[in-house]
Order: C-alpha cells, then sequence, then structure tokens
C-alpha cells in the first residue's frame, strides 16, 4: 500500500531526525529545515499535510517567519493541510496559526502518539475534500463547457462530443435550428484544440456579396481586378495554424464550393489574380440551421464537399426538446445579465418560471436571452414576472368604439409584426429572419421598406 506523503517544516536536525524515525513507517516523509526549501516543496503539490514548526531561520527565536508561511499557503499550496508544532506556553501563538489557515496543533515536547492520531484525522480529512473537489470538477465539466451550459443528457452528449473530436484535425459539421449555439460549438472546438494558440477566423458565408465571396476567403494580388490597389491576406490564409470557421455555409454560392472543395482536397488556396500555390495548416468547421441533404438532392450543395464538411457531424438539439435546460439557462442569464447592468440580483416569479417552461422557444437559447434582457428592462432589477417576458402579444383595443380595420389594414398590421418579430428572433439577422418568414431576402427588404421598419 503507497504511503501518504508527509512534509515535515523543521529547522532543529535532531527533532526533524527523531520525527522521521518515529513516523517513517506509517508516512512517506521528506523534510525543510528553512522556509526557502519549505516553499519549494510546499509548491509543488505533492504533500496533502505538513507539519510546522513556527520557529524558522533566519528568526528561529520568533514565530515569525512561521506565520508568514502559513499567511502564503493559501496561494502557495491551498490544499495542503498544516499541522503546527508549537512551545507548551506559546496558546496565544498557536490560535494565531489556527487563524491563519493551520487546521491543528501540537505542543512541545511532542507525543508521538498525539501527533499520530492528529495526522491520521488530517489526512482523512484531506482526502475527504479532494474527492468532494473532484465530483465537483466533474459536475462542472459535464454541466458547462467553454461558455455552454446544460444538464440534459443531450448537452452533457454534446460535451463529451467536443471533448473527444475537438483533438483531431478532422473537418466538422455543426447543424441545428437557429440560436441553438453553433458558434459557441465552434469556439469550443478550437480552444480545446492542439491549433488553441493559433487563429480562429470566422466567415459568415451568407453576409459576404457572391461577387467578393473568392477575395474575403482566398484574397487578391494587387491589380487583380479594378479596385485591388494592394495585395489582399485571404480570411483561410489569416487563419494559417487555425481553425476556419465557415457559417451559413448552405449560403455558399456553387462556384465557390468547387475552390472550397480543392482547398480541402489539397491543402492549398491561389490568391485571385496570383499563380502562386499557398499551402495551408488549418481545421474547417462549418455549420448551417439548413438541411444540407436536401440541398444536395436539389443540385443547390455539392454532394462530394458535403462529404468532405461532414467528417465529424455533429448535432444541436432545439431548447424545447431538452425542457430541462431552460431554467438553468434562464437563471444563468439573468445573474449574468444583471450583473452586467449593477442591478441587485434577482429572481423568477412563480408565473414567470411556468410561462418560460411552457413556451416553446422558436429562436432557442438566443431568443431566452434576448427576452431576459428585454424583462430585466421592464423590471428594473425586481423580480420578473411572466408579464415582463412577454410572450403574447397584446391585442388591439384601444377602445370599444375604434373604426374597424379594413382586411388589407388587418394584414399590413399582422404582416408588420410578423417581420419585427422574425427580425428580433434573428438578432437583426437579414438571412435569418427572411428564412424564419420563409421569403427570399430581396423580398424582406422590399417589406421593410413598405412598412418603414428600421433595424
Amino acid at each position: 500500500m503507497t504511503q501518504e506523503r508527509l512534509l515535515i517544516i523543521e529547522d532543529e536536525p535532531s527533532v526533524a531526525k527523531q520525527l522521521k524515525w518515529s513516523l517513517g513507517k506509517e508516512f512517506d516523509i521528506s523534510v525543510a529545515q528553512d522556509p526557502q526549501r519549505a516553499r519549494e516543496l510546499l509548491a509543488s503539490g505533492l504533500f496533502p499535510v505538513a507539519t510546522l514548526d513556527l520557529g524558522l531561520p533566519p528568526v528561529p527565536d520568533t514565530p515569525q517567519e512561521g506565520l508568514k508561511l502559513l499567511e502564503e499557503m493559501p496561494n502557495l499550496a491551498p490544499h495542503t493541510k498544516v499541522i503546527v508544532i508549537t512551545g507548551n506556553t506559546e496558546t496565544d501563538v498557536a490560535m494565531q496559526a489556527i487563524a491563519r489557515s493551520a487546521v491543528d496543533f501540537c505542543t512541545k515536547p511532542i507525543d508521538i502518539e498525539v501527533l499520530q492520531i492528529v495526522l491520521r484525522r488530517t489526512f482523512r480529512i484531506q482526502a475527504l475534500e479532494t474527492a468532494n473537489r473532484q465530483l465537483k470538477e466533474q459536475a462542472d465539466q459535464s454541466t458547462s463547457l467553454c461558455g455552454m451550459i446544460g444538464v440534459s443528457e443531450a448537452m452533457r452528449t454534446l460535451f463529451a462530443t467536443i471533448r473527444k473530436v475537438s483533438a483531431y484535425d478532422f473537418p466538422a459539421l455543426i447543424t441545428g435550428e437557429s440560436g441553438t449555439g453553433k458558434e459557441m460549438v465552434a469556439h469550443a472546438l478550437h480552444t480545446l484544440s492542439p491549433r488553441s494558440k493559433g487563429p480562429l477566423v470566422i466567415i459568415n458565408c451568407a453576409a459576404i456579396p457572391e461577387n467578393l465571396l473568392e477575395s474575403e476567403l482566398f484574397g487578391h494580388e494587387k491589380g487583380a481586378f479594378t479596385g485591388a490597389v494592394a495585395r489582399k491576406i485571404g480570411k483561410f490564409e489569416q487563419a494559417h495554424n487555425g481553425t476556419v470557421f465557415l457559417d451559413e455555409i448552405g449560403e455558399l454560392p456553387l462556384a465557390m464550393q468547387v475552390k472550397l472543395l480543392r482547398c480541402l482536397q489539397e491543402g492549398t488556396i491561389e490568391r485571385v489574380g496570383g499563380d502562386k500555390t499557398i499551402i495551408l495548416s488549418v481545421r474547417i468547421v462549418a455549420a448551417t440551421n439548413s438541411d444540407l441533404k436536401r440541398s444536395v438532392a436539389r443540385g443547390a450543395f455539392r454532394e462530394d464537399l458535403y462529404f468532405r464538411l461532414n467528417v465529424v457531424p455533429i448535432s444541436l438539439i432545439p431548447l424545447r426538446d431538452r425542457p430541462e435546460d431552460i431554467m438553468v439557462l434562464a437563471n444563468h442569464f439573468l445573474q449574468k445579465e444583471a450583473k452586467a447592468l449593477r442591478l441587485p440580483r434577482t429572481s423568477f416569479a412563480a408565473d414567470a418560471v411556468a410561462a418560460l417552461s411552457a413556451y416553446h422557444w422558436p429562436g432557442n437559447v438566443r431568443e431566452l436571452q434576448n427576452r431576459i434582457r428585454r424583462a430585466l428592462s421592464q423590471a428594473g432589477g425586481q423580480t420578473i414576472t411572466a408579464f415582463h417576458l412577454d410572450f403574447e402579444v397584446p391585442a388591439t383595443t384601444e377602445g370599444a368604439g375604434e373604426k374597424l380595420l379594413t382586411l388589407q389594414q388587418a394584414r399590413d398590421r399582422a404582416e408588420r409584426h410578423c417581420i419585427q418579430q422574425a427580425l428580433w428572433l434573428a438578432n437583426n439577422n437579414i438571412s435569418q429572419a427572411a428564412k424564419l418568414l420563409e421569403i427570399s431576402r430581396p423580398t424582406l427588404h422590399d417589406l421593410l421598406k413598405k412598412h418603414e421598419i428600421k433595424i
């Protein structure tokens, strides 16, 4: 059976020798005879328990150095338990030591049997604390990861998958509805990977005009086209030795899909207008909220590119399908946003908890966070109620004698409300809002002008 490690901090060689001889059969003992050596051994983290004679050089006749060492223990060796060895008449000094984090004390002359009892008890306490700490760390790891939080089985599985696949350079394809946290997963894959010291470059494929995509992704040489007054380093080149995150990959035009496929196959790019082949080392992580298999079937997405990207598939579950996470996330956002706004600590009323739990959450985690923000602005730091969350849009009843709307006016009002709700759910992202409304981006722009909606 392996012996427990014990550090004896004692400047008198005869006392140290006696303790080592008396306790050596039960413990694996190391001795430090001065404060500097004691600090080195304590900082190693190898010793669960240490005994400390407070009288240490350069002033062994006072407890000054020993008490100073005790004060450093929370930073030096926070998990080491210290038993102080003190004189018979130095009870006040022993109390000072206890106040500075010592767990117990023994008086001189040392009674070895008493010391053995104290040591065994201290080792048991330390072992229990270590076990509790490990259990807490395991629990924290299973319910949160790189800013993502969840207690559901789906999220535990997701965290385990991310930890497992982040170590490899294989391309990953993240799928899930809008607002489920695809970008956070991409951040986690990069942060936990061997490439974490390299850059993470995020590219929204739907936000870059088609005629600028190749230049944005792969760069261009001076004079490659009108307006190219200097060489430009593209996003892929910027991500060398790091990770490229291609968000909304389903929006990538077919012509660019061919060039991306070549980059994936050969690990090289060429700048627009250049003839030099540039070798890159990047990991590709892509994300989409569309059905790429359906896009492949209708010819809008290349099948060979789909299989290249989908080496590591990661599917995110909608918030409505993991209801046990709703209140965990809601409370997290509530305290986080309240702290950012310097509001007093607040909580949810019973009707708010019921409303949050019953809601369908079409906008997923992003919608939940935005609703918490809105509720805080309405409540002003008080308890959040269902009213503050504003799930139901109030009907227009400004008075019983209000003029009846025409059918066209009613349609316009409903249309305007749907557009505003979609923009809110999509965080003012035009592409996402258009998808929620199942219309094209040009149509949505026309509707924004029609209803004079500004974003």
